[in-house]
Parts: C-alpha cells; structure tokens; sequence
C-alpha cells in the first residue's frame, strides 16, 4: 500500500512539474520554437544525468540493444514537441492541456493496428464518445470547417496533431518496455530533441533577457522532473491504477492559467475535456476490470493445478 501511495505522488509530482514547465514557457514570453525546446531538452538532462549517476551508474542507465527504436520514439516525440509548443503560443494553458488528453484515446487506435491489440465494443463506445468531446473542445476555436480550412496554422489543430504524434510515442514505449531502462528511453529523447533544435537555433535565435533566459532554464529543469517522476511512478504502482492522475494536470491548467497567466477557460473546453476525460476514465476502468478477471483466473489455474 506505501509503495502505491509513493507511485501516486509521484504521478501527481509529474502533472504538477509539465504544467508548472508550460505556464513558465508562457512567462518566458515569444520565442522560436526550436529555441524553446533546445532549452527545455539541453536543461532537462541535467536532473536526468544526475539521477542515472547516483543510481545505477550513467553508463549502465544508459545501455541499449534497440537504438532504432530509440529513433524513432525520439522523432515521434520531437515532432510532437513542436506541435506543442507551437500551439502553446496560440491557446491558453487549460485549452492545450484538455487537447492532450485525446492523446490515450490515438493510442488505443494506434495500438489496435500496430500492437494488434483487440478493441472490444465498449471501448468502441468510448472512443465515439471522446471524440464528441473533442468536436465540443473545437467550437471556441472555429469548429470543424475551421480546422480543416486552417490547418497547422490553427492552434487548435497542432495542439490535435501533437496529441496524436504522443500516440505514436505510448506506442513506440509498450514495444521498448521490455528490453529497455526507462532512464534510457529519457535520456536519448532528450538528447535528440537537443541536437535538432540546436540546429534550428542557426536560423531561428532570440537572445532572450536575463529572467526570460532564467525561465526557459526552470523550464527544462521542470521537464526533467517531471520526466523522472513519470518513469519512477509506474515503478511503484501499476498504469491502470496510475492512468486517471493524468487527469489532475487539468486542474494544474486552470489554476495556473487563470492566477498567474490571466487566462480564463473557455466553457465548452471545460465541457469537452470532461467529456474526453470521461470517456478516457471509461476505457482506463474496463482494462483494469479485464486485467484484474485475468489475473484472477490465473490465480485459480494455479490453485486447481496444485
């Protein structure tokens, strides 16, 4: 029972630390893209290195056997990075936080085809249902039409496709899961995201002031932390029991936004994100009821046998 109540701290840490990160990104005020992740990742691997060296040791924190899978969850996440940020700099904080959450739902899809992972009807239903959230997180932002006719340059739109690409990296992690150290998985993400938007710094550079340079470093210190905390938590409780404290990030959002930002959310955000969380609960409670009925049966195999 302790080491579940640490795994839900941890979690809860975790969604405290990413929101913390997006709301000092916000007060960094405009910059590139690319310069803003290369603060975040470079700043980010600070909290990491220190952690594997006092741990396990650096060079065996670090060790793998699957350096193309480390590519492309790398690329994946990169990708999905900029989007981010990117809509960072259009929505308000609790706006990009409710698009994030469509990213569980991607990835029951996702791992439908890639994972052959079978779908049953309620999570079907479920995922009808989240996408009618999202349909009602779209009104503020122009709707459908709107997306579609703006594309990449709504922020609506990149904050979908960011969450879509975070799919792909749940994804890419299940399949690296079992062969590789979670310090491992983090570090090469960091690392890559540093070198490519290091390289974009070349053409797109802001020399920020003094506290907006503090900010973008708290920022990636902030990352790193709540990376740690992520990995960590999944080491002390399972993910179906760990999966709804996502959810207090929105709580985090809307606090943040509205007494350091000044943001006020809009209703029907609120109203779609309660949607997809509900839906996101749906699914999150039917597999942990089905893991728990195999374990249970397992359980009774074993006894009948003995």
């Amino acid at each position: 029972m302790r080491g579940t109540s640490v795994g839900i701290a941890l979690k809860v840490a975790n969604t405290l630390a990413f929101s913390l990160m997006y709301a000092v990104i916000k007060l960094a005020g405009p910059m590139p893209v690319g310069e803003v992740i290369f603060f975040r990742s470079a700043f980010a691997l600070l909290p990491v290195l220190a952690f594997s060296a006092l741990s396990a040791g650096l060079g065996q924190s670090i060790s793998t056997t699957r350096p193309l899978f480390h590519i492309l969850r790398s690329l994946a996440g990169l990708c999905g990075m900029f989007l981010n940020f990117a809509a960072l700099a259009r929505l308000p904080l609790a706006d990009i936080t409710g698009f994030s959450f469509v990213a569980p739902i991607f990835a029951v899809i996702l791992a439908t085809f890639m994972l052959n992972e079978r779908a049953s009807l309620y999570r079907w239903i479920a995922l009808g249902a989240g996408f009618a959230g999202v349909l009602l997180m779209l009104q503020p932002h122009g709707g459908v039409l709107h997306l579609v006719r703006a594309g990449f340059s709504s922020g609506a739109g990149l904050a979908l496709m960011g969450a879509l690409l975070s799919a792909f990296v749940v994804v890419f992690i299940r399949q690296m899961s079992a062969t590789e150290q979670s310090e491992a998985i983090v570090f090469y993400f960091m690392l890559t995201c540093a070198g490519v938007s290091g390289i974009t710094c070349f053409w797109h550079w802001t020399t920020p002031n003094l506290a907006g340079a503090a900010w973008l470093m708290l920022a990636g210190v902030l990352g790193g932390i709540g990376q740690l905390c992520m990995t960590f938590s999944y080491r002390y409780a399972a993910p179906s029991l760990l999966a709804p404290f996502d959810y207090v990030a929105m709580v985090w959002a809307v606090a943040l936004g509205f007494f350091i930002l000044g943001e006020v959310p809009e209703r029907m955000v609120m109203l779609g994100a309660a949607v997809v969380v509900g839906a996101g609960l749906f699914i999150i409670w039917r597999e942990r009821r089905q893991h728990l009925a195999s374990a249970d049966a397992a359980e009774m195999a074993i006894q009948l046998s003995e």
